[in-house]
C-alpha cells in the first residue's frame, strides 16, 4: 500500500491556521494556479483518484494515471483484461543506449469503459518494456497498468506510450534520483516545516551536481566520485582562491 507524505501545508477555511497535507492533498492546490485545459496530467499511482480525475476533467484536461494496489479492484480488473494479450497495439525498439537494448509494448482497451468505478474511463492500458543488457545477457521485463479519460479517437497506442515515456522522463531525472541517491522515502523527517525544507536541499545539491556533469556520467557517479573528496567537492564549486576557475586563482 503507498502511504503519501505530508509534504505542504493549507490554509483551514474560515480560520488564519493552515493544516498540513500529503501529496493528495496538495494536488488541486499546485494546479489551481496552472492554466491546464487541452493538457495531459500524468501521475503515478499515488494521484490515481476518483477526486482528481473529476477535478482534472471539470478543468478540461486528461488524465493519465498509473494503475497499482492502492486501486485494487481496478488493478486486478485490467490485469484480467490483458492476462494473455494477442500482438500488441503497437511497438517500439529503442536502440542500444548505455549497453541496453528496451522494446517497449502498449496494448488499449476499451471494454473496461462501463465497468470500473472510476470517472470518466477513455480506455486502459497495458506497458510492457523488455529491457536485453548486453554486458550481462540479462533480460528484465515489466508491465505496468494504466488508465486514461483520452479515448482511441483522442489518443491512439503510439501518442499514450509517448505520455507514459514522458511522465517517466520527468519521473527519472527528478524524484527517481532523489529517492534512489538521497533515499528520501525513507527520510524520518517529518514534523514541522522539516520535510519541505530537506528536500528543497536535496533538490538543490541535484541541481549543483548535474552543473559537474560531462558526458553520459550520472548523479549517482559524480557523488561517488566527491564522496569523502572536500578538496574536489571546493575546486567544483570555487570556494577557495586555490580552486580551478576562481577570479583570483593562477591556477588554469
Amino acid at each position: 500500500m503507498l502511504h503519501p507524505k505530508k509534504v505542504g501545508t493549507l490554509p483551514i477555511e474560515g480560520e488564519d491556521a493552515v493544516k498540513q497535507t500529503n501529496e493528495i492533498g496538495m494536488f488541486e492546490a499546485v494546479l489551481d494556479a496552472i492554466e491546464i485545459s487541452g493538457k495531459i496530467i500524468t501521475a503515478d499511482a499515488l494521484m490515481t483518484q476518483r477526486k482528481i480525475a473529476q477535478y482534472l476533467v471539470r478543468r478540461g484536461a486528461h488524465y493519465h494515471f498509473t494503475v497499482k494496489r492502492n486501486q485494487r479492484n481496478m488493478q486486478a480488473a485490467i490485469a484480467l483484461i490483458f492476462k494473455d494479450p494477442a500482438a500488441p497495439a503497437f511497438e517500439e525498439i529503442t536502440p542500444p543506449d548505455h549497453g541496453r537494448i528496451e522494446t517497449r509494448r502498449i496494448w488499449c482497451s476499451t471494454a473496461l469503459n462501463d465497468y470500473l468505478d472510476f470517472p470518466h474511463v477513455g480506455q486502459v492500458f497495458m506497458i510492457e518494456r523488455e529491457v536485453f543488457n548486453k554486458k550481462s545477457a540479462v533480460n528484465t521485463v515489466e508491465r505496468v497498468l494504466g488508465i486514461t479519460s483520452q479515448t482511441p479517437k483522442e489518443a491512439d497506442a503510439k501518442s499514450i506510450l509517448a505520455t507514459n515515456r514522458g511522465h517517466w522522463v520527468i519521473e527519472n531525472s527528478c524524484h527517481y534520483v532523489i529517492d534512489w541517491n538521497f533515499n528520501e522515502d525513507r527520510s524520518r523527517i517529518r514534523t514541522g516545516h522539516g520535510p519541505s525544507n530537506v528536500t528543497r536541499l536535496r533538490r538543490f545539491a541535484v541541481g549543483v551536481i548535474k552543473s559537474f556533469i560531462k558526458g553520459r556520467e550520472t548523479v549517482a557517479e559524480k557523488m561517488r566520485s566527491l564522496n569523502r573528496n572536500t578538496r574536489l567537492v571546493f575546486d567544483y564549486l570555487r570556494m577557495t582562491e586555490n580552486s580551478i576557475g576562481h577570479p583570483k586563482s593562477k591556477l588554469i
